[in-house]
């Protein structure tokens, strides 16, 4: 049985991440008329192996049946962690009542899934804590205020769902709801800068990694790898006409190779000026760049196709660049020596890789047709897409808190940053010319020691 599962932020005005939603679908209704069963149960048994990953940072809500509620799937979750969404199918059920108070006894919290005005709602008002309001079904502002008053005087948090494109949200947002949430606010809630950032602990831990007496170039790489604008940076100069290369390079670690540690060092320090405050939305843009870059290389190895592994992985790390940035994704990697297919991936979706990037996407936006459309063009299997994606999420998940974790008081930011300049200055004068490379195929191999130098 085909069980796809994907989480979308919930944000808040102002597009930082309040929570998520675990958006689910067995063989492409887990709410049929039928209530099956034994869709309850796979997915009761999928949760209980993986519902350490759900869970992160931030609330996360999830839908249930009448099967699951009673079959205490929730029970998974600490009530601290999970906000239980009803529908119809519960509120209707002769048992919601009774059911709802007991979860509540416990600490679980409700949310009511596209609120409408109707006596069936009205009688549950007093048991949930937030209601869901489907801009697709309000249609205007009018409307929506309207709902959104209803709830507020009733002391209820308010999420309008269901923004999906530019139009919706451009109603939306003018609308003082608690929470929004759709598969357009994921990128729609991001100011663009018009040159590179990074995430700030990213960038600290980088530069205590590079000024380590004796550095580790592949945890060098890992730091890079996992950040789409230190990745940018770094390709985009080594492929500059400063180093003049023979042949142009994709690789993060031949970069690294390339420019050597004296080098990187004094990249790291220049970064350092441009030490512009990184928001929380833009925090979440880049950690979603590298969810589909580990989601397109684990999916890149399970099918032929015409790119690498490495290759899927910077084509997702790059995919949320014209987010970013304030120009168009052509141009942003118009300096970067891609794969021409990436290149065509990222640009026009086309080719195998192409298909690739679209079921990720698609993926990302719960779209079950579509997901079955692309994974059919690439020959792919799709029983195990959901394990696949949360897989990688709980390893995002893992680096990610680790980030958070590493990330300097101001003072010692500071402190860091003096250190790094002092560094740079006694030892800007041992900074030599890079050899030329006759071989850039092979750098991989070269001594490390060669690469300390």
């Amino acid at each position: 049985m085909n069980k796809f599962i994907v989480r979308q932020p919930i944000k808040t005005p102002d597009g930082a991440t309040f929570g998520y939603e675990i958006v689910f679908s067995v063989e492409n209704e887990l709410y049929n008329q039928n209530r099956d069963y034994a869709a309850a149960e796979n997915m009761s048994s999928f949760l209980l192996q993986n519902s350490s990953k759900v869970v992160s940072k931030g609330i996360t809500f999830m839908t249930v049946t009448p099967n699951l509620l009673f079959k205490s799937m929730p029970k998974m979750f600490k009530p601290g962690e999970l906000v239980i969404q009803i529908e119809d199918n519960i509120v209707i059920h002769p048992l919601a009542e009774t059911i709802i108070k007991r979860y509540r006894d416990e600490g679980y919290k409700f949310c009511i899934n596209e609120f409408q005005f109707a006596p069936r709602y009205f009688a549950l008002l007093e048991y949930v804590d937030y209601i869901k309001i489907d801009v697709n079904i309000a249609r205007d502002k009018t409307a929506l205020n309207n709902i959104m008053n209803f709830g507020k005087g009733f002391k209820k948090k308010c999420i309008i769902t269901g923004i999906n494109d530019a139009d919706l949200y451009e109603m939306a947002k003018y609308v003082p709801a608690d929470y929004y949430q759709g598969t357009y606010i994921a990128e729609a809630m991001v100011v663009k800068s018009g040159k590179s950032e990074y995430l700030k602990s990213n960038f600290f831990q980088l530069v205590v990694a590079v000024n380590k007496e004796e550095p580790d170039i592949e945890e060098i790489e890992d730091i890079v790898k996992r950040d789409a604008f230190l990745t940018y940076a770094l390709l985009k100069m080594v492929n500059s006409v400063h180093f003049a290369l023979r042949h142009k390079t994709s690789s993060i670690k031949q970069a690294i190779a390339i420019v050597g540690l004296s080098q990187l060092r004094q990249w790291v320090y220049l970064l350092s000026f441009g030490n512009n405050e990184i928001n929380e939305n833009n925090g979440e843009i880049l950690k979603l760049s590298y969810q589909r870059a580990n989601f397109c290389q684990e999916l890149c190895g399970l099918v032929p196709l015409n790119i690498s592994k490495s290759d899927a992985y910077l084509m997702g790390i790059l995919s949320t660049l014209d987010v970013l940035v304030d120009a168009p994704i052509e141009e942003i990697i118009e300096e970067i020596p891609l794969n021409e297919n990436v290149k065509e991936a990222l640009i026009n979706h086309s080719g195998s890789a192409g298909t690739l990037l679209k079921l990720v996407l698609s993926y990302e936006k719960a779209d079950w047709k579509k997901i079955k459309q692309y994974a059919s063009e690439l020959d792919m299997r799709t029983d195990s897409l959901a394990q696949v994606y949360f897989d990688c999420l709980e390893q995002v998940n893992i680096v990610w808190e680790s980030i958070i974790n590493s990330s300097l008081p101001e003072d010692d930011v500071t402190q860091n940053i003096e250190e790094v300049a002092q560094n740079i200055e006694e030892k800007i004068d041992e900074i030599s010319e890079i050899d030329e490379i006759n071989d850039i195929d092979n750098i991989d191999d070269m001594d490390k020691s060669k690469i300390l130098e």
